[in-house]
């Protein structure tokens, strides 16, 4: 199945998308798309309501607890950035404050110069993990679905050795467009997956080129952090991002547009736009 959240942020209701596309309304089942709401979910699709017109979606899961990074894993990535191929992965955190809807905009952090894009299978968790077996590792997903972990580049590598300064500004961490239940993706290790700039193809790749598997990942990071029902992990980007482009890296401005996707996750698209105050509004 493949779940969703929609309506003004902060304000969004729950949804799935039905074999046409069209976003049926789950409000009268469940009170939100949770990772308990739709456990052992049993819902007739066809007898909900159909939802009119192209609402917002919001981030397709609510009560996200941390999102766990991998950086660098894709060994073509790796090599565009001028870093060595991880022999372990690579662990970071993004702030819960810089999730957004997946068609979201992005806003520029002030001063920005070098923001850039990538792509990235997100796996949402379904149970507990802690010293989870490899073997183990993919009865504790929940659902896949898209994150852009954008990154502004002189924040994270010329301000000091903590990621996070440039991973975590505000809506950094697009998400969506839905949480696609495992049944529907047979392999996550075969999952082709694209981003373009302004209609221009930045990134092409395919997740079977990951240096460590989803099932790698998971029981890696559960040596050291404890999962929960309901975090999300963002297992890394393959090649092409701007900071790596030839002869000239290209990164983010303010009009730009990014388009990306995964096979069987659909699709997200952000207005690129400079940093404005929110005030006390919920990103996600």
């Amino acid at each position: 199945m493949k779940f969703c959240r929609y309506g003004n942020r902060g304000a969004e209701k729950p949804g799935i998308v039905d074999a046409d596309g069209r976003i049926r309304d789950l409000s009268g089942v469940i009170d939100d798309i949770t990772v308990d709401t739709i456990r052992d979910l049993s819902v007739d699709i066809a007898a909900l309501p159909v939802v009119e017109g192209e609402p917002r979606y919001g981030v397709p899961v609510k009560g996200i607890g941390k999102i766990v990074a991998i950086g660098l894993n894709y060994a073509d990535h790796a090599a565009e950035s001028n870093l060595p191929v991880p022999t372990e992965p690579m662990m970071f955190m993004k702030p819960l404050s810089a999730l957004t809807g997946p068609n979201d905009e992005v806003m520029l952090p002030k001063g920005s110069t070098h923001s850039d894009w990538e792509v990235e299978l997100a796996v949402v968790i379904g149970k507990t993990a802690r010293y989870v077996a490899k073997e183990e590792a993919l009865t504790h997903v929940a659902g896949f679905t898209i994150a852009n972990d954008v990154s502004e580049r002189f924040n994270q590598k010329q301000r000091g050795s903590q990621w996070s300064k440039g991973k975590g500004h505000d809506s950094f961490c697009p998400v969506g467009p839905w949480l696609v239940t495992p049944d529907e993706i047979a392999d996550p290790q075969n999952l082709d997956m694209f981003l373009d700039v302004n209609g221009a193809r930045m990134q092409t790749g395919n997740t079977r080129t990951m240096i460590f598997d989803v099932a790698e990942l998971i029981a890696y990071v559960s040596e050291f952090i404890t999962l929960y029902p309901g975090d999300l992990m963002i297992t890394g980007t393959p090649p092409g991002v701007g900071e790596g482009k030839k002869p000239q890296s290209i990164y983010l401005k303010a009009g730009d547009k990014m388009t990306l996707g995964i096979a069987g996750l659909g699709e997200q698209t952000q207005q690129v736009v400079e940093w404005r105050h929110l005030g006390d509004a919920v990103l996600g």
